[in-house]
């Protein structure tokens, strides 16, 4: 299984964003960030995440710390749904 990073540094000279925003929502657990030949990376798998960050940052201008509310909030929503949609199932299934 191949891990693909992306260095920060490089994608934030292409984006207009600044390299510490990516090093904050590091430090608060947002984005797995690693160190690979003195250069700090984070996994292309993260990529939709931290634009979405980026865009609740830079053009929502909501600070790390909602930024982390949101997304917990957006993660409890997401797994409520699936119990939902869990119960609708089995009402289904009862009521045949």
């Amino acid at each position: 299984m191949q891990n693909d990073l992306i260095i920060i540094s490089e994608y934030c000279n292409h984006c207009n964003i600044e390299p510490s925003f990516i090093l904050m929502l590091g430090e608060d657990g947002l984005i797995d960030i690693e160190e690979i030949d003195n250069r700090s990376c984070f996994p292309a798998a993260q990529l939709r995440e931290l634009e979405r960050y980026a865009h609740l940052y830079y053009d929502l201008s909501i600070n790390v710390e909602g930024i982390d509310a949101i997304r917990h909030l957006l993660t409890r929503v997401e797994s409520l749904q699936e119990r939902v949609r869990t119960l609708e199932n089995e009402l289904r299934f009862y009521r045949r």
